[in-house]
């Protein structure tokens, strides 16, 4: 049989991509009397990490833009939400030692997403995957296409961490911009329906001034789809601004 390198390889390695925001009001210790009303988008991303467990990968690559990249951050990393109010600790794996300390909220929330899905699956570990915010589109594809050819074959969760536009009409929000709502429809109908094209053609300066911190993780995953060669179905879990910022929760899967 032949084909482009590494396709069959590509095919089976990722076997389910989690799309899921990353604020702090995920985590119920940290919201005081919002339980309730932040209850909604915790259990679609709950539901979403859950779908990696069980999808039988016991290794997640964690992506997200932060501050601090490109880095990556190991699987024995530990970290807690002390900065964010409460001591709430967290690890990427079942080997954290204490001696790699992280602070990226990303990489909080993918540890404490982890501890979610740990009923189903105790030896998960999660590396964290860092990019700059103002990494490009092509360059973002370009490295989910290359982590992709990294992989060694053992089945896979990506897990894509970011918000939307942080400018949607809320009670109590800040500044609005008209541009957010089309903006986050757009996003909203890709991660629906696995458009990578629609995600690829974002634009990077409006995504920035609009402050969607998921741009490039997004575009990371579109990049790593289209690496693998074969089609991919979607399902929206969530989809919302209840504060005047979007979250969009999304399981991709290889058909």
């Amino acid at each position: 049989m032949t084909g482009p390198p590494n396709v069959l390889t590509c095919v089976h390695v990722i076997v389910v991509a989690a799309v899921v925001p990353n604020p702090p009001l995920l985590v119920p210790e940290l919201v005081g009397g919002a339980v309730a009303e932040t209850a909604p988008l915790r259990a679609a991303s709950e539901a979403a990490v859950r779908r990696l467990a069980a999808a039988g990968a016991r290794r997640w690559v964690a992506v997200a833009a932060h501050a601090d990249g490109p880095r990556r951050v190991p699987q024995t990393a530990t970290g807690t939400f002390a900065g964010f109010g409460v001591d709430v600790p967290v690890a990427l794996g079942p080997s954290g030692d204490g001696r790699c300390l992280m602070d990226q909220l990303p990489m909080l929330v993918a540890g404490w997403l982890r501890g979610q899905a740990s009923a189903q699956r105790h030896d998960v570990a999660v590396t964290g995957e860092l990019l700059a915010p103002s990494t490009s589109a092509a360059a973002c594809a370009s490295r989910g296409a290359a982590l992709v050819g990294e992989l060694d074959g053992e089945p896979v969760g990506l897990l894509v961490l970011g918000d939307g536009a942080r400018s949607h009409p809320a009670p109590g929000a800040g500044l609005v911009d008209v541009r957010a709502v089309p903006f986050d429809e757009t996003v909203r109908d890709a991660l629906a329906t696995a458009d990578t094209g629609a995600l690829l053609d974002l634009d990077e300066q409006l995504a920035a001034e609009l402050g969607a911190t998921g741009r490039p993780a997004w575009q990371l995953l579109a990049g790593a789809v289209e690496r693998t060669a074969r089609p991919w179905r979607a399902e929206l879990l969530y989809s919302a601004a209840p504060y005047g910022i979007a979250y969009h929760v999304a399981v991709w899967r290889p058909a």
